[in-house]
């Protein structure tokens, strides 16, 4: 059995989620860095898939699409791209804040912004 999930279903592998559930904080400021690291995941997924870039000039807007077509649901794939849009300006701002590309962040670094707040 691999030691990666589903990447459609989760972003994370196993490694990093437990690596999230042995920190010693706060079972919500751990719920906080898992959804972070599964936003920064996808967002390092798209970057790296360049024909969401040349299909659409809004790769996050048509990775989220494509994931939400399973449930036909617009205000679901409208609410899950607001949310990723969301996160991804707070991960932007916080990465450039410390001196790192979006794309570097590693969970200490979640960890941090999470405290911040």
């Amino acid at each position: 059995m691999s030691n990666h999930l589903d990447p459609l279903s989760n972003p994370l592998n196993i490694e990093t989620i437990q690596e999230i559930d042995n920190l010693d904080l706060p079972i919500m400021q751990k719920h906080h860095i898992r959804i972070l690291a599964h936003c920064l995941q996808i967002l390092k997924f798209i970057n790296v898939d360049d024909s969401f870039e040349r299909q659409n000039e809004n790769p996050l807007r048509e990775w989220c699409d494509n994931q939400s077509k399973k449930f036909n649901d617009k205000k679901f794939t409208d609410l899950f791209y607001e949310q990723l849009v969301s996160t991804s300006k707070k991960l932007s701002t916080f990465s450039k804040k410390i001196g790192k590309n979006i794309e570097d962040l590693e969970i200490d670094d979640l960890v941090l912004l999470v405290e911040q707040h």
